[in-house]
C-alpha cells in the first residue's frame, strides 16, 4: 500500500509534494468535494492522492485534529507578534485592492 501522507519536519504533507495535509483537510471539513480540492490544488497530482489524504485524516482523526489545532495556535501567536504595516504601505494596499476587480 502506498503512503498518501508523509510526516516531514514536524508536519503532515501529501506524499511526494510540498502540499500540507491542512490544505486538503480544511476544505474537506468545510464541505468541498475531492474533485474541487484537486481542481484547486492540481499539484497534488491525482484524485487518488486526495482521497488517500482524506482517508488518512478519517483514520487518524484525533491526531490530525490535534495537529490542526496546534498549527492554528502557532499561526495566531505568529500573527500577534507581527508588527503592523506602516500607514503609507497599508494605504497603498487598500487602494490596490479597491482598484482590482473582484473575481
Amino acid at each position: 500500500m502506498k503512503p498518501y501522507v508523509e510526516m516531514r519536519e514536524g508536519g503532515y504533507y501529501i506524499a511526494d509534494t510540498r502540499i500540507s495535509l491542512d490544505s486538503v483537510v480544511i476544505p474537506f471539513k468545510e464541505g468541498a468535494s475531492p474533485e474541487s480540492i484537486l481542481k484547486a490544488l492540481p499539484l497534488i497530482g491525482s484524485l487518488e492522492k486526495v482521497y488517500g489524504a482524506i482517508t488518512f485524516y478519517l483514520a487518524n482523526k484525533g491526531a490530525v485534529e490535534a495537529y490542526l489545532y496546534e498549527q492554528e495556535q502557532l499561526s495566531k501567536e505568529s500573527a500577534a507578534k507581527q508588527k503592523p504595516l506602516p500607514d503609507s504601505l497599508a494605504e497603498k494596499l487598500r487602494q490596490a485592492r479597491a482598484e482590482t476587480p473582484s473575481r
